[in-house]
């Protein structure tokens, strides 16, 4: 098989990747400050890429549709992380996990209300222009994706190393009780963090709808994968999360090469998750002892 056809499979891999990687972020972010797996990332993403649709069949200049999407989709966040979550802050963290399934439902099912199924198309002025890197043409949008991933792991890392909120946060994700008992402002921690992670869903969800395909039910169960990143973080580190998402987008788009293994490759994000946690285990730790 031709090199340039394998590279553009790596390059779109990478892309994909990348947006697992962003949502995988997302739910680690939130999960080391809040103990919530968010299983309504998706879903919220899912409904913020529809309203820019919507927003830009209307006429609305592109960039408040942007806008707009992030903002609501930060906004369905807060809400959910202010009024909901607080409640069940003492609870397991399966409840929590699947409180947040009933939220990724409600959300689905209002945008299935709202928005009839049908084939639509929802692109970014940087899909037209590209760049050549060592022989082929990446778009810009591929390229904004790419370089989102690295500049948020970043700056988060930043963030919670040298803010006093992300102290707060990482506080938190150390002992919530002692932190309480050393006047952490637990609920506005949480809070902010729901935010961040709803800002971060809103963007991966304008990216998956442009990139893989404007369908609600399918951007809504890319939570799968980014969960699968963020497994390979072991709900921690950041950079492995970026690391597990560009693998899992790879492997995915290399295996649509293969006759054999393309009707299987929805598989990778499991497989790869599921090996990453073998070799973690090698020590006999424990599976996510690193958010302790």
């Amino acid at each position: 098989m031709p090199a340039k056809i394998v590279g553009l499979f790596v390059v779109s891999g990478l892309a994909v990747g990348s947006l697992y990687a962003l949502g995988g972020i997302g739910l680690v972010v939130l999960y080391r400050a809040t103990g919530v797996l968010n299983l309504g990332a998706g879903a919220i993403g899912a409904f913020s890429v529809m309203l820019a649709w919507q927003l830009d069949v209307r006429g609305w200049p592109a960039p408040l549709t942007w806008l707009a999407a992030i903002g609501v989709a930060t906004g369905l966040s807060l809400i959910y992380g202010r009024l909901i979550a607080p409640r069940l802050a003492w609870r397991d963290p399966v409840v929590k996990a699947v409180a947040t399934l009933g939220l990724a439902l409600i959300v689905l099912g209002v945008t299935a209300f709202l928005w009839e199924d049908d084939v639509r198309k929802f692109s970014l002025p940087t899909d037209e222009v590209g760049v050549t890197i060592l022989g082929l043409r990446v778009t810009v949008t591929r390229l904004i994706v790419a370089c989102a991933a690295v500049a948020i792991v970043v700056g988060i890392s930043l963030f919670l190393a040298w803010t006093r909120v992300g102290l707060q946060m990482r506080s938190l994700a150390n002992d919530r009780d002692l932190s309480a008992l050393l006047g952490v402002p637990i609920l506005r921690v949480e809070t902010q963090a729901w935010g961040i992670a709803g800002a971060i869903a809103g963007f991966t969800g304008l990216m998956f709808g442009d990139l893989v395909r404007l369908e609600p039910t399918i951007i809504t169960f890319l939570v799968i994968p980014c969960i699968a990143a963020a497994i390979c973080g072991r709900l921690h580190s950041l950079g492995l999360v970026l690391v597990g998402g560009l693998s899992i987008g790879v492997i995915e788009s290399l295996m649509t090469l293969s006759p054999t293994f393309k009707s299987v490759r929805s598989m990778a994000p499991f497989v790869i998750a599921a090996l990453v946690l073998m070799w973690m285990q090698r020590g006999r730790r424990p599976l996510f002892a690193g958010d302790q």
